[in-house]
């Protein structure tokens, strides 16, 4: 269904364009309100929710290198105003339908004096927030121009409590720290965070986005983008005494934040408004700002569980590399093993064998090539060809293994960093997985990026991420990219770009301090805004699985579990061990069950940095898959069923933390419990410190 109604026209004039201050135009969608003006030339927006104020009048602009960009002053030329309400289906995701109603304001701009440059403002006012563009037209007097600052505000009228990691130009890989914004000070957490290759945050106000805010009035509000396309990541510097948070943009090497030509448009900006939170995880406003899918065909296209060998290297049992080092070689030249590899021909059918018999459609594995043993902190280019394997690494025979099993092998890409040399190998890369059947790539960016200088969130590198997906949907691949720019919806436009990493991942319980039970309730109102992400849940040996016996996943075995409801990928890795999960095949069932496709998602209960229950109804099934995860503090979590189909018997099978559990002391205690329900039912789930409960409802039959 498509609805396209043009409300007014406000034609161009010249009178009442210069005068000081140009009335003020407006947008409203349920409680929604953006409010445009232009006083003395300078363009601004305000946001209300139900009357209450979000955000205050604010700037706009975009500078120019040249020194004539649009920083004002400015005079309205003209706008229009429109509604657009229409339905489209995700190829994938986690609902059948998406309904992609809005209210759009076109503001047109032109500088008074020469050489009279024109700049187009849209904004998008939807029941659950806002987004706004700036456009270049067409024009004479802009064509090649470089972007040195963009001058977007947004002023938020309390100090407000915040989520919040650091802006930094090449990581998201922190923890979440939540203050108020006067309290924000990145410095210290920049400095200590050593586990984290490569660090670049120069600014100790400014935080990355999506930014959850919690206002006291009880308003909540997530800053984020949607489709960054040719342009760098938006950061936001935080005015501590103003609560100011003014747009960041990551820069080039040569120090330009963005290199285009008109006709061109930066992101959109967002915000997701609500007055309650699990609202903010539901909103589809970031993916309706997105275009369409470009691809010409999707059925290749299909979302999977994979397990793989990459647990084993994170936890110090095997290794990536081959050899001790890139000279360390026979009298024939060749590399001299360890006896450490973990991509060997015989380990990687073991855990072919093991997703076999367990239905578990991929298996990745890393290490698999030659270059492991000189790829990091060289900032060298040409250290993978991703096509030549170490010698107990036999592609032939472990792909017609994994066919012979009706498994699928995942390819595994490390670049370290070196972009320009996987753009070089990329068609033949992708060309080399064809042949062998390889459907899904995870790819990776430790280490600085090349082109030297360039940062992995910037301008180039943000074109290079779309470069692979389009790349690699020619071939047929599905992509995980991990050390990526942070996701803003791009996987409606390339739905085989099918997940990222771009935040801190269960990896580093494997290898860092860990991070701690509240960390995955603010995940989904963070980084999970703009996209899913390859988070790896699943462990099921909590504790004494490394040498040093010092480090711990932080939470309970029944929380890894509710963790594939609560953080949505349609690439789900079960990221455990065989033999660890042999130990507990009857709470390894649930992960067996749980589906990566979604006919509907509803957020039963949320609040930041507290804890999250989420249902969600399979692709194509009358199945419903529960997940309820809490911070360190134990909760009781009531649950009404009225989700289910009216009528219908259920089977509930529950799988919770068990008596005296504690993602400290007794993180493996769980139980298993059964009983029939109807929509008319009710649950109450006891959580754990740390803890959390996954429950899968399966229609009775006959009933």
């Amino acid at each position: 269904m498509k609805k396209y109604l043009l409300l007014w026209l406000l034609p161009a004039f010249q009178a009442a364009a210069q005068s000081p201050a140009a009335p003020p135009l407006t947008a409203s969608l349920g409680g929604v309100k953006l409010t445009f003006s232009l006083t003395a030339g300078r363009p601004g927006y305000a946001v209300t929710y139900d009357q209450k104020p979000v955000v205050t009048t604010s700037r706009l602009g975009i500078a120019l290198e040249d020194g004539q960009g649009f920083a004002g002053p400015l005079v309205l030329t003209g706008s229009e105003l429109k509604d657009v309400d229409e339905t489209w289906q995700p190829v994938w995701g986690e609902v059948k339908s998406i309904r992609n109603h809005y209210q759009q304001l076109t503001v047109h701009l032109r500088q008074p004096a020469a050489p009279g440059r024109r700049l187009d403002v849209v904004f998008r006012v939807f029941a659950d927030g806002v987004g706004f563009r700036y456009e270049f037209p067409r024009q004479l007097a802009l064509g090649n121009f470089v972007v040195s600052d963009e001058l977007t505000e947004f002023a938020l009228p309390a100090d407000h409590q915040a989520f919040w990691i650091p802006g930094d130009y090449d990581t998201n890989e922190y923890l979440y720290t939540h203050s108020r914004l006067s309290a924000v000070d990145n410095s210290a957490q920049v400095r200590s965070s050593g586990e984290i290759a490569v660090r670049a945050a120069p600014d100790p106000q400014a935080v990355a986005t999506p930014l959850m805010l919690k206002a006291d009035n009880g308003l909540y509000l997530n800053i984020h983008e949607a489709a960054q396309v040719n342009y760098p990541a938006m950061q936001l510097h935080v005015d501590r005494a103003s609560h100011v948070l003014t747009a960041r943009l990551v820069p080039s090497a040569v120090g330009g934040k963005a290199f285009l030509h008109a006709p061109s448009r930066t992101p959109w900006r967002t915000l997701v408004i609500s007055d309650k939170a699990p609202d903010i995880l539901t909103s589809k406003l970031i993916l309706n700002l997105n275009e369409p899918n470009k691809l010409p065909t999707t059925d290749w296209i299909k979302p999977m569980k994979f397990v793989g060998v990459w647990w084993e290297m994170q936890t110090g049992r095997s290794d990536w590399k081959y050899a001790a080092s890139a000279d360390t070689l026979d009298p024939q030249g060749r590399l001299i093993p360890t006896g450490r590899h973990g991509a060997t021909t015989a380990n990687v059918k073991r855990y072919i064998d093991f997703a076999a018999q367990h239905g578990i459609a991929g298996v990745l594995v890393e290490g698999w090539n030659v270059g492991w043993e000189d790829w990091f902190g060289n900032w060298k280019e040409n250290v993978f060809d991703f096509v030549t394997p170490y010698p107990d690494f036999n592609v032939p025979e472990i792909s017609r293994y994994a066919a012979s099993k009706g498994v699928k092998m995942i390819m595994h890409h490390e670049t370290s960093g070196a972009a320009t040399n996987y753009e070089q190998h990329l068609d033949t890369a992708y060309q080399f997985m064809n042949r062998y059947g390889y459907p899904a790539v995870k790819t990776g960016y430790v280490g600085r990026i090349i082109p030297r200088g360039e940062h992995h969130d910037g301008q180039w590198m943000s074109n290079h991420f779309v470069r692979v997906a389009e790349m690699a949907a020619r071939h047929h691949v599905m992509v995980d990219m991990h050390e990526s720019v942070r996701p803003t919806g791009l996987s409606r436009t390339y739905p085989n770009w099918m997940a990222s990493e771009a935040g801190r991942g269960n990896e580093y319980n494997a290898f860092s301090t860990g991070s701690p039970p509240e960390h995955e309730t603010i995940m989904p109102f963070t980084r999970f805004m703009g996209g899913p992400m390859d988070y790896t849940p699943g462990i099921f040996k909590l504790k004494n699985f490394e040498p040093s016996g010092k480090r711990q996943v932080h939470t309970t075995l029944a929380k890894q579990l509710a963790l594939y409801v609560v953080l949505y990928s349609p690439l789900q890795m079960a990221a455990d061990l065989p033999e660890n999960y042999e130990q507990h095949l009857d709470a390894f069932q649930f992960i067996q069950d749980v589906p990566v496709d979604w006919d509907d998602t509803r957020v039963l209960a949320a609040e930041p940095g507290d804890y999250i229950t989420t249902a969600r109804k399979a692709k194509g099934k009358n199945e419903w898959y529960l997940g309820s995860i809490t911070d360190e503090q134990a909760r009781t979590q009531p649950v009404k069923l009225d989700f289910l189909t009216p009528g219908q018997r259920y089977e509930a099978t529950i799988y919770a933390d068990g008596k005296g559990a504690d993602w400290q002391q007794n993180p493996t205690a769980y139980q298993i419990t059964r009983q029939v329900i109807t929509s008319k039912s009710a649950l109450t789930l006891k959580l754990a410190p740390g803890g959390g409960a996954a429950v899968s409802f399966k229609p009775l039959a006959g009933k």
